[in-house]
């Protein structure tokens, strides 16, 4: 599973995992009942710490994007309908800020627009 970490980023080790994650299944790079590699193997080869992957995969679990099983490790879990409401509450609310810091800045409601459309097709 290839990732990419910024160990220079203000944002936590654990978080740009858990986002790498999230963003691979968003974008069909893992499925539903895929399994991920184990806390040891994902550790060794982005260079953490395993309690850094445990503490994403445990992130992952509360969110509901895995189901952990001792014999079975972690598996992707696509999220149901209540989720995905929850989900989507979630993200409007901070879309809601990243608006009004948008629009502070200067950016017109077509330009915002067009970086919602650029980040959700998974163009930075």
């Amino acid at each position: 599973m290839i990732m990419e970490l910024d160990f220079a980023s203000s944002i936590p080790i654990y978080q740009q995992i858990r986002n790498e994650i999230v963003r691979a299944v968003a974008d069909g790079r893992l499925a539903d009942g895929d399994r991920l590699p184990t806390i040891r193997a994902l550790a060794q080869e982005v260079g953490v710490n395993s309690m850094t992957v445990n503490k994403a995969y445990q992130l992952l679990k509360q969110e509901g994007y895995l189901i952990t099983d001792r014999r079975n490790g972690a598996t992707v879990r696509c999220t149901d309908e209540g989720e995905r409401q929850a989900v989507g509450r979630k993200v409007g609310k901070e879309l809601g800020l990243l608006a009004a810091e948008a629009k502070v800045a200067g950016l017109s409601e077509g330009e915002f627009l067009e970086l919602c459309r650029q980040a959700y097709a998974g163009r930075p």
